[in-house]
């Protein structure tokens, strides 16, 4: 993963990516894989894992 940048360069495919409705994309395309990427799990926020607490059963009689 690429730290942002302010060269003006589209951080997926480092074409040009003027400012506009994409931003910092170059296009809707570039939007997308980086969006796949996060939902993927392959970027991380560094940090401690959080626990999660159980969910507790339903108790309907």
């Amino acid at each position: 993963m690429k730290a942002a940048n302010n060269n003006g360069l589209c951080p997926i495919c480092e074409k040009n990516a003027p400012t506009g409705k994409h931003h910092p994309f170059c296009s809707a395309r570039c939007a997308d894989v980086d969006l796949g990427r996060w939902l993927k799990g392959n970027y991380v926020i560094p940090g401690e894992k959080a626990e999660v607490p159980e969910p507790e059963p339903d108790k309907t009689d």
